[in-house]
């Protein structure tokens, strides 16, 4: 049976995660997460109606009233969860490739589970799988049995992300957008041009297998040359469920989730917006955006990777801003979860406002510094590995001082362990790479 990751559960479609599986946690959903009425949004795979069919059809099996918001991105879910206080479900594998789906769950209100919840809803659908307690209660019939309905809420999203523009616009700016064919084909254009923006459209013709497919935020490629070519202002790429976006300024550079969140920081700071002054971010991003926000009084709060934790720390402090490298970006004020659209329109009224075009805005709110990744493959999985290297990481640390940073871990999920260094060159991060891949090997052997 799948566990719950970081973002649900996710799996090779029909094989790893199956419609008997999707109708078993939608049953063990409607008894954990109760309520009478519960939605389910999905992305643009094939997989996609039917997992939404058999989710849909455990639900109803308990009695509750599921509506279907059919292609809609994971942001609109959310917003639907958070306006109308009922949980909701979203099926997509976002980024990953069309074969794979996945199942993610809102709480009523919007929020990812908490962690104890899906503890319960992990026993539950262990019960019903294997046929055991949890599946020998009565079940709803006659009336009691739920209904299914489809529904739109794509107007009221997309009404939403539009308020936060307090009255604004975005008139002026001409923009080519990637869907990733994806769940944002459904609504980001017509919110974009709604705004003012003139429009080039690309990857908006999800045909079922085409999702992610050397295109959106993953493959940006096409939209570097797209917005070259298009003479335009700035390239907005989405990925599959919509919930994370990347730029691309005119120059046909990129413009990652770092920078973003760094020009929203910064600005919201200069209009006294910020709140706290602080910004969350995980211990992934450049060292270049620390120093950046040191330098202008912007704390900034750290912790582990993944926007479930940003989320959690946002709230626990009450902060307005928090996001990750990936593009998956936290307004809480606004939003529930990270939106692409939201955070993109964001980004933009910085940019309409400032005047400025987005390479110059961004080369101002942080200089990034090279950072190199490695994965160094181990024979298992083992924690204290991190322990036998320590001298090797404080050599390394000590070498770079405050102008580097040296981040060591081992995966959550594979005999993996992670190596990133960040230092004033490329050649001075490889070089303390390499270092540190030779005594995570010799530690290993």
């Amino acid at each position: 049976m799948l566990r719950f990751g970081t973002d649900g559960v996710r799996g090779v479609a029909n094989a790893e995660l199956t419609p008997e599986l999707a109708l078993a946690l939608g049953r063990a959903a409607a008894r954990v997460l109760g309520g009478g009425r519960f939605a389910i949004g999905r992305d643009t795979r094939r997989s996609g109606p039917l997992l939404e069919a058999a989710l849909a059809a455990g639900l109803a099996a308990e009695g509750i009233e599921v509506v279907t918001l059919g292609v809609a991105p994971t942001p609109e879910v959310a917003w639907w969860a958070a306006t109308e206080q009922a949980p909701a479900a979203v099926v997509s594998a976002s980024h990953n490739p069309f074969g794979d789906n996945g199942i993610k769950l809102f709480s009523a209100g919007g929020r990812k589970l908490a962690d104890a919840v899906e503890e319960r809803l992990e026993a539950e659908l262990g019960a019903l799988v294997g046929g055991g307690a949890g599946d020998r209660r009565a079940v709803p019939t006659g009336a009691a049995v739920g209904s299914i309905r489809a529904i739109d809420a794509a107007a009221g999203y997309t009404a939403a992300v539009a308020a936060s523009l307090e009255g604004r616009r975005l008139d002026g700016l001409r923009a080519v957008v990637d869907c990733a064919n994806g769940a944002a084909s459904s609504v980001a254009p017509g919110a974009l041009r709604a705004l003012g923006v003139e429009l080039d459209v690309i990857h908006a013709d999800p045909d079922g297998t085409n999702i992610n497919a050397g295109c959106g935020s993953t493959h940006p490629d096409d939209l570097r040359r797209a917005v070259v070519g298009h003479g335009a202002h700035v390239g907005v790429a989405f990925d599959g469920d919509a919930d994370r976006v990347l730029l691309v300024d005119a120059n046909g550079d990129l413009v990652d989730g770092d920078h973003i969140i760094a020009m929203c920081a910064l600005d919201r700071h200069d209009r006294g917006a910020l709140a706290y002054d602080t910004v969350v971010v995980t211990v992934m991003t450049n060292l270049g955006f620390r120093l950046a926000m040191d330098a202008r009084g912007v704390r900034v709060v750290e912790t582990a990777v993944g926007d479930r934790n940003v989320l959690e720390a946002l709230v626990a402090g009450g902060y307005a801003l928090g996001g990750e490298q990936s593009g998956h970006v936290i307004f809480p004020e606004l939003a529930t979860t990270g939106d692409g659209l939201l955070t993109a329109v964001q980004a933009l009224d910085v940019v309409v406002r400032s005047g400025r075009p987005l390479a110059e805005l961004a080369a101002a709110s942080m200089t990034r510094l090279p950072q190199v990744l490695r994965n160094v493959r181990v024979g298992r999985r083992d924690p204290a590995i991190l322990d036998r290297i320590a001298a090797d990481v404080a050599a390394v640390e000590g070498r770079l001082g405050d102008k580097g940073r040296v981040l060591v871990r081992p995966s959550g999920t594979e005999p993996l362990v992670r190596v990133m260094v960040e230092a004033p060159t490329e050649a001075d991060a490889a070089t303390a790479a390499d270092e540190l891949v030779r005594a995570v090997e010799g530690a290993a052997d």
